[in-house]
C-alpha cells in the first residue's frame, strides 16, 4: 500500500519526517511499531518475519502470527490491538468487523501506515508502510522471532502454534 505522500511530487520524499528518514530508518522504525504491538499481547504469540517490500520512497515490513488463534479469541486480539493502537495515539482509519476476516487499519502521527488483518486459517498478520522517504538500501529485520523463523522459505506456513489461551475453541 502506498501513502498519499509519496506520489506527491513526482516520487520525491514529501511524508512527514522524509527530510530526516531513509529506507533503513524508516524500516527500523517499522521493526519498532511492529515490536510493541507483539509486545503487547499475552500471552505471547509466536510470529515470524514476513517479506520486506520497497516501493519508490516507501518500505514494507510485515510480521505473521504462527500461533492459532480461534474464532472465539480473534475479537479478544483485535480489542488488544485496538485499545493499544488508540492509546499509542493512533488513528482508526478503519475496522472491518467481518468474522472470518476482520481487520485494522490505522496511521501513527508521523504518517506510518499500521494493519492487523486476519487472513485464511485466521493466520493474523501485522503490516506497517511507511510514509515516503529518502531512498536507501533495506536490511533484513534484525529481531529473532520467538520461534521457527522460515527464513528464506517460499511460503510461511499456516498458524501451527498451540496456546491454551489463544487457541482455545480452535478444532
Amino acid at each position: 500500500m502506498l501513502t498519499a505522500s509519496c506520489v506527491s511530487g513526482g516520487g520525491k520524499p514529501s511524508g512527514r519526517g522524509s527530510d530526516r528518514m531513509d529506507m533503513q530508518t524508516a524500516a527500523e522504525h517499522a521493526d519498532g511499531i511492529l515490536d510493541a504491538v507483539l509486545a503487547e499481547i499475552h500471552p505471547e504469540v509466536q510470529w515470524v518475519h514476513g517479506p520486506t517490500t520497497t516501493g519508490v520512497c516507501d518500505v514494507t515490513r510485515r510480521r505473521a502470527v504462527m500461533t492459532v488463534v480461534s474464532a472465539e479469541r480473534r475479537g479478544s486480539l483485535l480489542g488488544l490491538v485496538d485499545r493499544f493502537w488508540r492509546k499509542s495515539h493512533y488513528r482508526i482509519k478503519a475496522v472491518n468487523d467481518d468474522l472470518e476476516v476482520p481487520a485494522i487499519f490505522a496511521q501513527t502521527r508521523d504518517g506510518f501506515g499500521v494493519s492487523l488483518i486476519v487472513g485464511g486459517a485466521g493466520q493474523v498478520f501485522f503490516e506497517v508502510d511507511s510514509p515516503c522517504v529518502r531512498e536507501a538500501e533495506v536490511a533484513e529485520p534484525a529481531a529473532e522471532p520467538p520461534g521457527p523463523s522460515y527464513a528464506g522459505a517460499e511460503v510461511i506456513p499456516r498458524p501451527n502454534v498451540h496456546s491454551d489461551f489463544w487457541s482455545a475453541g480452535a478444532s
